[in-house]
């Protein structure tokens, strides 16, 4: 029984062509999950990043509002004690000159 060569490179050669294209489906199905793991690890990291930003933004935004509550109470008081001090520099003077007298 000889083998024709030319019959036993085809095969060989066919073999060889069904055994690399196996090989390059198996790493293009590993790597596409490798791909996608690292994605939802960047996307999980992105997604925390950002939402600690949005607390820190809301913290602001709660400093602000309680900062601006505070500074138109100050206000309001600062008024307040205008009038007071500009009453009794009113009354200190009547007393100076009822002093004066």
């Amino acid at each position: 029984m000889t083998v024709n060569i030319g019959i036993l490179i085809t095969v060989i050669g066919f073999v060889c062509t069904i055994l690399g294209a196996v090989i390059g489906i198996l790493t293009f199905a590993r790597n596409r999950d490798k791909d996608v793991k690292s994605d939802a690890s960047r996307n999980a990291v992105i997604e925390t990043k950002l939402d600690n930003i949005n607390q820190s933004v809301n913290t602001i935004v709660l400093d602000l509002k309680t900062s601006e509550l505070r500074w138109a109470t100050t206000d309001k008081e600062v008024v307040r004690i205008d009038e007071s001090v500009k009453s009794a520099h009113k009354r200190i003077d009547a007393l100076e000159k009822e002093n004066d007298k």
